[in-house]
């Protein structure tokens, strides 16, 4: 590959993973769990996506008849479209179709439907999709694909993470319901978590916790072994170098986990018995300098009587049940919320290095007595702060 070419895949590979058939029916049946006619008599749009690669289209197409689906649509990008610029390869899939054609199928985005038995063999399955080629080269924000976005009931893809904020925008001005992948920090932008903080978006089924691997185009992989590191950007499973993202599932589809109770103990339990030596013993948690809320560093030591606001993991959100609290903000730029705004502060490093810096203005600050072991802190005046990972503000209903 041309180092022109390798420098482009850097740029866009995260734009190039493809999600597991296993992640997709585990995230699916629960909203099945939950409402088995979910998609019952719907049409299903997953756009960025190609059957020739995407776990998505082979989904839904394999189960179509037990969704009892109306009509699944499904659109790919045009190869030469694509910040990855490799040397494209048609599939028998597009060469058996009397359409083709190479230079359409480079330029041009493809859109496939399955909404009928076009085999006669009385099924309706993956051998029943129908394609032919976009006007366009397939962005989804395109007339043409945009139509189909306010064709269909449900819009379910793994839309490219360097495009979430556009394309997040593009579903919600659409008001469908849907499904999508994207990556941890997207939780904290601001035309995110409004919309999280008013409930009209939540975590999917899936726990954040749990280690999303993704499969890439064969081309990949050498550039992730010669430039990554192993165990945090990829792993390899059978063979395959599989890309590693700290992903999360966003949706507005209901399912059941979002409406169980986290089990607590109350406020003077979780300081006398706590597993966290952080909490264990402690008088009174930590109270920000900047806002009036106490830190909970885990989610499994929120106390369940504290009726006051609390920041929390982000990682509470995969929990989040709202019967049980209300979200309020987050401490990310704080969404207008903080209560002093510092002047500007020095930075100590970990090495002792000081910088001029406004950084504590961002988040969470809680005053301490004296510089911590090994860690980076703040200086204002005479203070002495630390700042703590993003919090999300909740308050127990």
């Amino acid at each position: 590959m041309a180092n022109s070419n390798l420098a482009s895949a850097r740029t866009s590979k995260q734009d190039e993973f493809y999600t597991q058939f296993y992640d997709i029916e585990n995230e699916i049946n629960a909203y099945l769990e939950y409402n088995p006619n979910v998609f019952r008599d719907k049409v299903v749009l997953l756009p960025c996506d190609d059957p020739e690669w995407s776990n998505f289209t082979r989904f839904f197409a394999q189960n179509f008849k037990s969704l009892g689906l109306k009509k699944l649509i499904s659109t790919s990008f045009a190869p030469k479209s694509k910040l990855l610029n490799v040397n494209y390869q048609p599939t028998l899939f597009e060469q058996e179709n009397p359409l083709f054609e190479l230079s359409l199928s480079e330029t041009r985005g493809k859109l496939f439907v399955l909404d009928r038995d076009v085999t006669g063999d009385g099924l309706v399955n993956i051998d029943d999709l129908q394609w032919t080629y976009l006007d366009g080269n397939g962005d989804f924000a395109s007339p043409e694909v945009t139509r189909l976005r306010d064709e269909a009931d449900f819009i379910i893809t793994n839309p490219p993470f360097s495009l979430f904020r556009k394309f997040f925008s593009w579903i919600m001005e659409s008001g469908k319901q849907f499904l999508l992948i994207c990556n941890k920090n997207c939780i904290s932008y601001k035309d995110v978590f409004s919309y999280i903080r008013d409930n009209q978006v939540w975590c999917g089924k899936t726990p954040m916790g749990v280690d999303l691997l993704f499969s890439m185009p064969p081309e990949l992989e050498s550039d992730f072994i010669e430039n990554e590191k192993e165990g945090s950007k990829y792993k390899i499973v059978n063979g395959r170098v599989m890309g590693r993202s700290a992903s999360v599932w966003f949706t507005n589809i209901e399912h059941g986990r979002r409406h169980q109770p986290l089990e607590l103990m109350t406020l003077k339990n979780n300081l006398r018995f706590s597993r966290h030596k952080e909490i264990r013993g402690k008088d009174s948690y930590t109270k920000y300098d900047n806002f009036d809320a106490i830190d909970i560093p885990y989610v499994d030591a929120i106390p369940s009587d504290y009726d006051g606001v609390m920041g929390v993991p982000i990682s509470f959100l995969d929990k989040y049940c709202p019967e049980q609290f209300r979200i309020i903000g987050i401490t990310q730029s704080w969404d207008g919320l903080a209560s002093r705004i510092y002047p500007e502060q020095i930075q100590v490093s970990k090495t002792g290095k000081r910088s001029r810096v406004t950084k504590l203005n961002d988040g969470a600050a809680i005053k301490i007595a004296e510089p911590p072991c090994n860690d980076v802190y703040y200086i204002v005046g005479d203070e002495l702060f630390v700042k703590e990972y993003v919090r999300i503000l909740i308050q127990k209903i």
